[in-house]
């Protein structure tokens, strides 16, 4: 059995996985391929390459159709059963060329098939083809990857957009609900925003939210908690596994370090603070309290007892 493969791949690397009983063929394969510059698994039967694949996935798979224990076609049905985030390219190597045993193959789940004896020049251009359609799918999934993300990001801030947060929040909801762990929310909203735009314009308006934006994001804990634009001059902070003293102490800081913070638009220094309203529970909180709208309604209410009480404070309060 060859080598097994590194777990560090270069990108659009495509190692290979032959299953193939015949150990002059396989080895006659194993020389053409890593000729080729291939990086290549070999397995006796299907039951060994499935075991093989399971452990370490292979964008290529070139598997005999005849084989003891599992043969190609099995081999190919199970494959294409099971869940990959990935696509397989599968040839099928095969002495049957009626028509009728080509169909059984593709039926099965081979995307293409070789007749022995391999014809080298065949094979490289087949393996080729497959390539080709691999980094296809692969181009196909970032650029919906891309789109995705443009679809829950807010273009002027970069936070999420509250189609993200509808989307998002009612999960995190539910797993804090199983694990029974904590979970606070923190509205927050620019203090006089309109006044910014009115003296300054629009355009200094929109650098202000991009830099309050990124003031907040420093603040947070990288890949757990996350911001999202609410609306306008209005923002809301996710903060999974914490109760509603972290997340006051949270909001605190923020407010103590926007209201600190001088923003230089165009070499004017700008001035802001902010109000914060925080709403939590922990697990003792009773479930029928605990909602997606429960949650939005009281942050939003403690907000603006915030602006009503004279702006650049916090307010909070369990559910």
């Amino acid at each position: 059995m060859s080598q097994e493969i590194k777990e560090k791949k270069p990108k659009n690397h495509f190692p290979i996985l032959i299953a193939e009983d015949n150990a002059i063929t396989r080895k006659l394969l194993e020389k053409i391929l890593i000729k080729g510059g291939h990086e290549v698994v070999s397995a006796e039967n299907g039951r060994e390459a499935l075991e093989l694949f399971n452990k370490n996935f292979f964008p290529i798979i070139l598997t005999d159709w005849l084989m003891p224990e599992m043969n190609g076609i099995e081999l190919c049905k199970t494959i294409r059963a099971s869940s990959t985030e990935r696509y397989v390219f599968i040839i099928l190597l095969t002495a049957k060329d009626s028509k009728d045993d080509i169909v059984v193959g593709l039926e099965a789940g081979a995307d293409d098939y070789l007749t022995k004896p391999i014809n080298n020049a065949e094979l490289m251009a087949r393996l080729n083809t497959g390539k080709r359609i691999l980094e296809l799918e692969s181009s196909l999934k970032e650029a919906n990857k891309e789109i995705k993300l443009l679809s829950i990001t807010d273009p002027l801030t970069g936070c999420y957009n509250r189609g993200y947060l509808n989307e998002q929040l009612p999960q995190e909801i539910r797993r804090a609900r199983r694990y029974q762990h904590s979970l606070s929310i923190i509205f927050c909203d620019i203090d006089h925003f309109k006044a910014v735009n009115d003296i300054h314009g629009h355009q200094v308006g929109d650098q202000v939210l991009k830099e309050f934006a990124k003031c907040m994001k420093e603040s947070f804990r990288y890949d757990v908690d996350w911001l999202i634009r609410y609306g306008g001059e209005e923002f809301l902070i996710v903060l999974p596994e914490t109760n509603t003293k972290g997340a006051v102490l949270t909001a605190e800081r923020l407010r103590g370090t926007i209201s600190q913070r001088e923003i230089n638009v165009d070499g004017k220094p700008i001035n802001i603070t902010a109000s914060f309203g925080v709403s939590g529970f922990v697990p003792e909180t009773p479930e029928d309290r605990i909602s997606f709208d429960a949650m939005l309604n009281q942050a939003d209410k403690y907000l603006y007892q915030s602006k009503n009480e004279g702006r650049n404070r916090v307010t909070c309060g369990d559910l």
